[in-house]
């Protein structure tokens, strides 16, 4: 029985961290995209690219590296690979929790950020004044994956590690735990005699 849910909960992790891997993505390919606006807009200048799109970037491989790590601990159930994850997920939420706290509870939170000489980080403030419904609820259901990824892995590692037997030779193999090879003798060859 513990086999069918370890198994049920690792296909779980795998599926919840898909989500998180495309959300990733997705901020990867909004960065390549502010990249490549801001490089059509400024062809002659010497302006570094702005914070906000690396920070964009930066964000998004590390969430694609953070689901990378959450599909190698699923797949291997291993205690030191859940842990890690875990380290990561749980740092990631604080990270974000952080930023908010001090997004909603700050009322000058924007003397905090470097200046932005692109003009993305007020289009993006403003895209999400304009569709905060939207936000809000992308924003929450973000937390609320990373939260059920966090509480999968914490009962992935409750349920411990998969039960194998290690052998030290083929001889120690009994022909019952070997299904498929009942039927065949293992050993010299017989010729035909004559």
């Amino acid at each position: 029985m513990s086999r069918m849910l370890r198994s049920c909960i690792q296909s779980l992790l795998k599926l919840v961290n898909s989500f998180l891997a495309m959300f990733g993505i997705a901020m990867i390919l909004y960065a390549i995209w502010m990249i490549r606006a801001w490089n059509r807009e400024m062809e002659d200048s010497d302006y570094p690219a702005p914070w906000f799109i690396y920070t964009m970037l930066g964000l998004g491989v590390t969430l694609c590296v953070i689901t990378c790590s959450g599909h190698i601990a699923a797949e291997t159930a291993n205690g030191c690979c859940l842990y890690c994850y875990l380290v990561f997920v749980v740092f990631l939420l604080m990270l974000e929790g952080a930023v908010t706290m001090d997004v909603f509870l700050n009322r000058n939170w924007e003397e905090d950020f470097p200046k932005d000489p692109s003009g993305n980080f007020n289009e993006f403030k403003n895209f999400i004044k304009e569709n905060f419904d939207m936000c809000k609820w992308v924003g929450l259901s973000i937390v609320s994956i990373q939260g059920l990824c966090t509480v999968l892995a914490l009962i992935l590692k409750g349920l411990g590690p998969h039960q194998q037997r290690h052998y030290d030779s083929d001889d120690d193999y009994t022909l019952e735990e070997v299904p498929l090879l009942r039927n065949y003798v293992v050993g010299a060859p017989v010729y035909g005699t004559r």
